[in-house]
């Protein structure tokens, strides 16, 4: 049986706009909209805090299946930067996976969600380590014969991230599907300044505000900015962030700390796809075409689809959900 493409999702006229596919995939009609079995998920979730080493934890959720007799494995999902275990399409995806017999684990980053006094220390996108960490410490503690990861946008860049480095570090994992990860952060910044429409930037300031405001109530006594610089646009405040709490001497070398542009995947040895749109108003697409990549790992391009949106009608369900899971059972077949 052939795996769906990028090329199979052809939405009706009016959702054809890269910018109401993006726009509707967080919005909170769509989620008023979704039908109950989106949802699912969320059913008999147990929350689980992950150790990942030096007295830090990243909480998640675990739901095991009920639809067979014996699970087909364990999907692990990753949401994107200020998203959540609780995102729709994280909800979507999981839903889906459950009704075809995969248990799922939706895991926070640090400072998401819930997660902003679970941890003193402040997120930041290369803190790759204790997501490969925490892969470790949940396929130990909910063993499977086979684990599959699925992240969107900056979700799918720590994916991609950790796959490249679980094999080194004994960390069982047998495929993984980024769905418009972040590719060269650089690139993707300067984009979202000059060439997105400006609400969008509006609207992640306003969530990593929000986050920001929320670890500064968790942890007092603890002076994570002044609140002049909260005032800054994402260009500045990044590079305050980056000078205050990481290792690196400036924003460029930060922002390439995370970078999996040109040919840096060829590092990654596992079995892999990347779903991106050409028409995502995010992340460039330039980006995507001018990748590098290995045998194992698939690039499929669509038509449309924007930024994680990929809606099929006005049901506002998502062609991820079974594009992913029709590869995650093809893993296991």
């Amino acid at each position: 049986m052939s795996l769906p493409t990028g090329a199979d999702f052809r939405p009706p006229w009016p959702l054809r706009s890269g910018h109401i596919q993006t726009m509707l995939s967080s919005s909170g009609i769509r989620r008023q909209l979704l039908p109950r079995r989106a949802r699912r998920v969320q059913e008999h979730a147990q929350e689980v805090l992950v150790d990942v080493g030096r007295g830090d934890r990243l909480s998640g959720r675990f739901t095991a299946q009920r639809t067979r007799s014996e699970s087909r494995g364990l999907a692990i999902l990753f949401h994107g930067w200020e998203g959540s275990v609780d995102s729709t399409y994280v909800l979507q995806t999981g839903s889906r996976l459950l009704e075809d017999g995969w248990d799922v684990f939706r895991l926070n980053f640090r400072d998401h969600g819930d997660s902003h006094g679970l941890n003193e220390a402040l997120f930041h996108s290369c803190r790759i380590d204790e997501v490969v960490a925490a892969l470790g410490e949940i396929a130990r503690m909910f063993p499977a014969r086979a684990i599959g990861v699925a992240g969107f946008s900056l979700g799918g860049n720590f994916a991609l991230r950790a796959a490249m480095l679980a094999p080194k570090l004994g960390v069982p994992i047998d495929y993984v599907l980024a769905v418009c990860p972040i590719i060269d952060p650089a690139e993707g910044l300067f984009s979202l300044e000059s060439d997105a429409p400006w609400f969008y930037q509006a609207y992640f300031m306003q969530k990593w505000r929000r986050s920001l405001r929320l670890k500064q109530q968790a942890f007092p006594q603890q002076t994570y900015f002044e609140l002049e610089e909260l005032r800054q646009n994402m260009r500045d405040l990044t590079r305050s962030l980056v000078l205050r709490h990481t290792d690196f001497d400036s924003l460029e070398a930060y922002l390439d700390g995370y970078s999996v542009a040109g040919d840096r995947l060829m590092d990654l040895h596992l079995p892999a796809t990347i779903l991106t749109s050409r028409d995502d108003p995010v992340i460039p697409v330039t980006a995507f075409d001018q990748l590098r990549l290995p045998p194992n790992v698939e690039l499929d391009i669509a038509m449309y689809g924007g930024h994680c949106g990929f809606i099929r009608d006005f049901s506002m369900t998502s062609f991820t959900d079974d594009y992913i899971a029709a590869r995650f059972d093809a893993i296991v077949r």
